[in-house]
Formats: C-alpha cells, sequence, structure tokens
C-alpha cells in the first residue's frame, strides 16, 4: 500500500493592505464598481461635511451657551458644587473602571487615546481658565481612581457599590442645597445635569424593581404571579409619553387638594422608573429561564433554601447571561429622558429647544442638534463599552 504524500501548506499572500484590498475589494468587476462607486459617494459625503463645518457652520451657537447645555439655569456662582460633583463621580468611576479592568495591562492603547483625547480637549475647549483647571482636575482624578483600584486588594474593592450608595446623598445635598449651602429649586435644574440625573436615578430604581418583577413572575404564590404578570403586561402595553402624560399633568388631579405637591423631577423619575422596570423584568425573566434546571436541584441537594438558592445561585447566573440586554436597557431609558422635553422640562433637548428660540440663533438646528447628539453618543457608548466590560470579566472561563 502506497503512502499519501505530505503535501506542503499552500502559498499564502503576506497580510500586507493592498493583498486585503485585492481579496475583499477588488476581487471581481463587479466589486470594483461597487468598491468604486462607494469611495465616490463617501469621498462626496466627506467633502461635503468638512466644507461646512470648516466655512458656513457658525459654532458661536455652542460657546455662547455651553454653559446652558451643561447646567442649564443653575446659579452661576454654584457652578463649584457641580464640578465638585463631576470630580467626585469621576473619582468613584475611575475606581470602578480600574477594578473592571484589573485582568488587562495598566496602559494600553485604548486607554491612553482616550486620557490623551481628554486632556487635549479640556485644554483647546471654548470655555474660560478657571473651568478648564476644574476640567484637567476631574481627568486627574479620574486617572487616580484608575490606578489605584489596580493596586487594591480585590475584595476591598467589592466594597464599590456601598461607596456608591453613599455618595448619593453627598451629590444630592450639593446639587440641591440646603444646610448650609444656597438651595437650588429643580426648576433650575436643566441640560446635562438634569439629564444625568433623571437617568442615574432611574436606573439605579428600576433594576432592583424589574428583578423583583421578574421574581415575581416566576413565583410559585398565584397572587404573587397574577400581580407581576398584570403589572408588566399593562405598563409595557402603554406607550412610555403616556405614562409621562399621567404623571407630569394628571396625577396631581387625582390627589386631595391638601395633598403636597409632587416635585416634576420627582414625578419624572417615577413615570420612567416604572416604564423601565417593566421591560427590564422580561429581560430577567429572559435569564432565570436559562439557569439549568441541574444548578437549582444541586443547590437544594446541599441545604439551601429559597432565598439562598435565588441569591447565591440563580440570580448571578440569571444576570450575567442578560447584560447584554440590561446595558441595552440602560441606553433606551437615558435616551427617553428626552421625552420630557415635551413637558417642559429643560434637559439637554429641552434646552436647545430654548436656545434656538432665541431670535439670534435661528437656524441654528444642525449646530445644535450635532453637538447634542454627540454628547448623547459619549454616554451611550461608554454604557455599552462598561457593559461589554462586565460582561467579559464574568464570563464562565473566568
Amino acid at each position: 500500500m502506497e503512502k499519501t504524500p505530505v503535501l506542503p501548506p499552500p502559498p499564502t499572500e503576506s497580510p500586507t493592505p493592498w493583498n486585503w484590498a485585492r481579496k475583499n475589494l477588488f476581487s471581481t468587476w463587479y466589486n470594483c464598481i461597487l468598491t468604486a462607486v462607494c469611495l465616490i459617494v463617501g469621498f462626496q459625503t466627506i467633502k461635503g461635511i468638512i466644507v461646512w463645518a470648516t466655512t458656513k457652520a457658525q459654532w458661536r451657537v455652542l460657546e455662547a451657551n455651553l454653559p446652558l447645555f451643561f447646567a442649564g439655569r443653575f446659579p452661576s456662582d454654584s457652578y463649584w458644587r457641580l464640578w465638585i460633583v463631576a470630580g467626585i463621580i469621576a473619582l468613584l468611576g475611575g475606581l470602578t473602571w480600574g477594578n473592571i479592568q484589573r485582568e488587562e495591562r495598566l496602559w494600553n492603547a485604548p486607554t491612553l487615546i482616550l486620557l490623551g483625547a481628554a486632556v487635549v480637549g479640556a485644554l483647546i475647549s471654548p470655555i474660560d481658565q478657571t473651568s478648564s483647571f476644574y476640567l484637567l482636575g476631574i481627568i486627574i482624578a479620574a486617572t487616580a481612581g484608575y490606578v489605584t483600584a489596580r493596586q487594591v486588594n480585590p475584595k476591598i474593592m467589592g466594597w464599590m457599590p456601598g461607596i456608591w450608595a453613599l455618595s448619593f446623598p453627598l451629590i444630592l445635598w450639593l446639587i440641591k442645597g440646603g444646610l448650609g449651602l444656597r438651595e437650588v429649586s429643580t426648576n433650575d435644574w436643566g441640560g446635562l445635569v438634569l439629564t444625568l440625573f433623571l437617568a442615574i436615578i432611574s436606573i439605579v430604581l428600576s433594576f432592583p424593581l424589574g428583578v423583583l418583577l421578574a421574581l415575581g413572575r416566576q413565583s410559585s404564590l398565584p397572587v404573587v404571579k397574577l400581580l407581576s404578570t398584570l403589572y408588566i403586561e399593562i405598563v409595557r402595553g402603554l406607550p412610555l409619553i403616556g405614562i409621562l402624560f399621567l404623571g407630569q399633568v394628571m396625577l396631581q388631579l387625582f390627589l386631595p387638594p391638601e395633598y403636597p405637591k409632587l416635585d416634576r423631577v420627582v414625578r419624572a423619575i417615577a413615570g420612567l422608573t416604572l416604564f423601565s422596570a417593566a421591560y427590564l423584568a422580561e429581560n430577567v425573566r429572559g435569564g432565570l429561564q436559562a439557569v439549568p434546571r441541574g444548578q437549582i436541584e444541586a443547590a437544594r441537594a446541599i441545604g439551601l433554601n429559597t432565598p439562598l438558592l435565588t441569591i447565591l445561585i440563580v440570580l448571578p447566573q440569571a444576570l450575567r447571561t442578560v447584560i447584554p440586554a440590561i446595558g441595552g436597557q440602560f441606553i433606551g431609558l437615558f435616551m427617553d429622558t428626552s421625552l420630557l422635553a415635551l413637558f417642559g422640562m429643560l434637559e439637554l433637548i429641552g434646552i436647545s429647544r430654548a436656545i434656538l428660540a432665541n431670535p439670534s440663533y435661528i437656524g441654528r438646528y444642525a449646530e445644535v442638534y450635532i453637538f447634542v447628539g454627540l454628547i448623547y453618543w459619549i454616554f451611550c457608548y461608554s454604557m455599552s463599552l462598561a457593559s461589554r466590560k462586565l460582561e467579559r470579566s464574568l464570563e464562565k472561563s473566568h
């Protein structure tokens, strides 16, 4: 019996850009035509955008209204309080990010690019010198938190959720005032400050409520299961704009006259939280159903009761499974805050409409909404990136 000759491996082309382009973009005659058409269209589009941005756009509308975009009508003599709040969030955010990135290199290319872009942006941004100083301080605080988290024992970093929770009263005191600070009415909150406040509080409140609703819908108790199912299906069948309308306009009509009027920010948070929790419950329920039955039987075999089984075995696996869906839900909730502009709340979209109503800036829609869209994209992409990092750090292989 003859031996099959061992053939050498086929020759491979060196992975140069030209070889990649020839294989993927110019492999056939019709691919050559499609590539040429796409290049022409792309070049003309980019050229038009650059010409408009450098010769026709009037960016003065942004430079003149930066304080309104970021703080609304918040008193200018109290801006230092907002800078301190930003510094606290940057420090805690840096600690959290450093803990998530613990398994990777301390200074990788994306981190260095992000840090360099932040420093350059702080130096060339059209803001006054004091604000530039504060902005650089915030970048330093975030960097210090990131580096510190890489050196601290992971068990200590496990307290970060509690530290975030403890920081909330301090942040609320700095924004709201009282107890020695000038009180600032929520009517003066606006811009990015109001958008972030509404989104963060609604996210924090909707998460545990959604988990409880998901557990309730899976419960063996008929009353709990029925009430949870009714709530989820009713809320998911209503548009968010309708729920916000009930909270902002109709709620006070149903309350007794002697009942104190609820703050409109509280009503907005309630509407966003109740709506988001119903959708979050269905995402979590999908994760609960994905937990293998054998895990539950094994936990019961070693004597775990139902609360410990749920907290230690079921929920960690279920939540890890649905991290992408939960991240998408939080991003959607952040963008849903823009609907409150319809009710006169001056968050990012609301303050943009107020600026565009000024006769001096009529017709500057492109400049304003490109800037606002960029802000939304930065925060949404940051949430998406954090979600992916958290998902990778909680993989079964780790």
